[in-house]
């Protein structure tokens, strides 16, 4: 059974692995040219002072410049990581929706049913070889994108934690793509037809990343606050910190700037003198607000998200053995 699932599947993974060959031959060299522009700029040093919380505000001003360079010539490459985050979709796609779906809709089960080998252990040994494949290519992916993703994401203001940012490194590329193989098989025993099969993968895969990024991550701590009064002082620091909202409140709390922070000098009379801040309708003791989740919870976050979705797919996989048994 080993041995015939390598040969259904064999064409299917050197063309996979010339995809990847041929992907690793054009981001290779731009890696390199942007580890070498990112040292030149000796913007290294600047991430490390940076984390400081006792920089100087000269300093933190040239590393700004530095950052603001290097993005300036590298920040389009933003649109390829962009293009990089549906690779997972295309594995489930190619992979995951074709395992049970092309057996049925060309009639090979009957065959495979009947020939000693019991339905659960035909899906035990189809699921197991696409799965050992799917992780080897997820690990490889991750490890790739973290290494060539990563002076973007070190000059980027939001750092590892940003919402697209945060979907291509570390771990959760392989939650992702098992989740992706998984709803393709399950997808295969409802429709057991490619097509829309591979129609159902495509939209549930979207829906489930969407909703999870946008209303659950950013709930798998509790946010912290950060506050500092609008006179004599600096705007509020976050760099690499994920912020979900900003603003400057009165002191009672009430909200008056969306998404904005307000610096006096110190001694500029209040907004009854017409001073700074004035125009917003700041009153005494206002503050610059901001909620966030700190930079140091990233692989905290990593692992939270790929134990739901490795969770995700194991249901997946054990609802598709139970429909396959059901299937004439």
């Amino acid at each position: 059974m080993i041995w015939l699932a390598w040969r259904q599947h064999r064409k299917q993974l050197l063309f996979t692995l010339i995809g990847f060959a041929a992907l690793a031959a054009l981001m290779i060299p731009i890696g390199l040219s942007m580890r070498h522009t990112f040292t030149d700029l000796g913007l290294p040093d600047c991430v490390r002072q940076m984390a400081r919380a006792d920089v100087a505000q000269s300093t933190a001003d040239a590393c700004q410049a530095g950052f603001r360079r290097f993005t300036n010539r590298y920040g389009s490459l933003n649109l390829v990581a962009v293009l990089l985050l549906v690779l997972p979709m295309l594995v489930g796609l190619f992979w995951g929706a074709p395992t049970v779906a092309r057996e049925v809709e060309h009639g090979t089960h009957r065959f495979a049913w009947t020939q000693g080998v019991g339905r659960t252990h035909w899906a035990l040994v189809k699921f197991g070889l696409v799965g050992a494949v799917t992780v080897g290519l997820a690990i490889c992916y991750g490890l790739g994108m973290s290494w060539w993703a990563g002076p973007l994401t070190q000059a980027a203001h939001e750092g590892r934690m940003g919402v697209m940012v945060f979907d291509l490194l570390g771990v959760v590329p392989i939650g992702y793509t098992l989740f992706a193989v998984a709803l393709g098989i399950f997808a295969g025993t409802v429709w057991r037809r490619m097509l829309p099969a591979m129609a159902v993968t495509l939209v549930g895969f979207v829906g489930v990343r969407t909703a999870l990024a946008t209303l659950a991550r950013p709930h798998y701590q509790p946010a912290l606050t950060l506050t500092s009064p609008v006179e004599g002082t600096q705007p509020l620091m976050s760099r690499g910190d994920w912020v979900l909202s900003s603003g400057v409140r009165n002191a009672d709390g009430t909200m008056v700037a969306v998404d904005a922070q307000v610096a006096c000098p110190p001694g500029s009379s209040g907004p009854s003198g017409g001073g700074c801040g004035g125009e917003l309708g700041l009153g005494p003791g206002a503050y610059n607000w901001q909620l966030y989740q700190p930079a140091d919870r990233f692989w905290l976050f990593q692992g939270i998200e790929t134990g739901i979705f490795v969770v995700l797919a194991v249901l997946l996989l054990y609802l598709a053995i139970r429909r396959i048994r059901r299937i004439a």
